[in-house]
């Protein structure tokens, strides 16, 4: 097994390094890497439904989507992310205990009393300390976990809360669970850097593995693949299932009842109800809205070009683009 610690903090670079690995290498790959801020949504689920806009924009959180399933996950500097690149037969790759349980052994070697909970997650003192998601291309397989080291875990509270019934979905839906940093369980001190390099030491023993660097051509592939599909609007929140979204703008006397239909991230259907602002000017806010992204700039551009003479001030626009989501 070819063992590495990923040097790139870009959340898109090492999602795309994944997939990398996962579909273009034959070899097995053990990565721990790390990320800025983000939220990261699972495949197969709706973006916009699982992530706190307002906060996630106004604390500059990235948004990035990955290619395995599951549910929503935080990454910060004080979170460590494992990624297992296996090959093996068909039907039999999908192995969550496989993979888990050198991750517990090593949690374990350093003092954290670690268990693999119900959902597949790891769990110190029956809270969450990682969260596991798998994806399979052929005959390979592909891991990952987060690992809770010294997270920002108000940060992470607040980047996930949502407005509960606000989006309607087939979607997979994640599960919000008590967390707990690593740090917090270890009888002695240890910084990040020192648990990372005990951790890939502990694997690359584990597998009988090779301290592995990538080169230019794997990391320049990478960098093209992050920068045409895991960056893009329309992997993030473009891939999104159908939804509707059911909400209320309120600003001072003013009042609108908002339902949109959404489409690979593009409405398609709106009704606008008030008792405040008249009918016409609703209908052509209606029409600019129409085929439009159901993104922040997207929408606060549309209400710009709106320009109604109810909702003209900087403060009243940005309440109403903070209403849609």
């Amino acid at each position: 097994m070819q063992c590495f610690i990923s040097t790139n903090r870009d959340i898109y670079f090492n999602l795309a390094l994944e997939e990398y690995l996962l579909m273009q290498e034959t070899s097995d790959f053990f990565v721990l890497w790390q990320s800025e801020p983000a939220v990261v949504v699972g495949k197969h689920q709706n973006a916009a439904a699982e992530i706190n806009h307002r906060f996630v924009r106004e604390n500059d959180i990235l948004v990035a989507r990955r290619l395995s399933g599951g549910g929503t996950v935080y990454h910060d500097a004080g979170n460590l992310n494992f990624t297992y690149i296996a090959s093996g037969e068909a039907g039999k790759l999908v192995d969550f205990k496989r993979f888990i349980e050198p991750v517990i052994d090593f949690l374990n070697s350093i003092g954290i009393d670690a268990r693999q909970g119900p959902k597949n997650e790891i769990l110190a003192r029956d809270k969450k300390i990682s969260g596991n998601a798998e994806h399979v291309h052929k005959n390979r397989v592909l891991h990952h976990g987060t690992l809770l080291f010294h997270s920002n875990l108000n940060v992470l509270r607040e980047s996930l809360k949502v407005v509960p019934g606000r989006y309607k979905d087939k979607a997979v839906q994640s599960n919000r669970s008590s967390v707990i940093n690593i740090s917090e369980c270890l009888d002695k001190d240890m910084d990040l850097t020192s648990f990372e390099g005990r951790f890939l030491d502990f694997m690359v023993s584990r597998t009988g593995g090779n301290v592995f660097e990538p080169g230019e051509e794997i990391k320049n592939s990478v960098t093209s693949l992050a920068n045409s599909k895991y960056r893009s609007w329309e992997w993030i929140y473009g891939w999104s299932p159908d939804y509707e979204i059911n909400s209320e703008f309120h600003f001072e006397n003013l009042d609108c009842l908002i339902h949109i239909k959404v489409h690979r991230g593009i409405m398609k259907d709106c009704v606008l109800k008030s008792n405040t602002i008249p009918g016409e000017d609703l209908e052509r806010l209606k029409s600019l809205l129409l085929e439009s992204r159901h993104e922040w700039e997207q929408v606060r551009t549309v209400l710009k070009d709106w320009n109604n003479r109810l909702i003209s001030g900087e403060k009243e626009t940005e309440e109403m683009v903070w209403s849609f989501f």
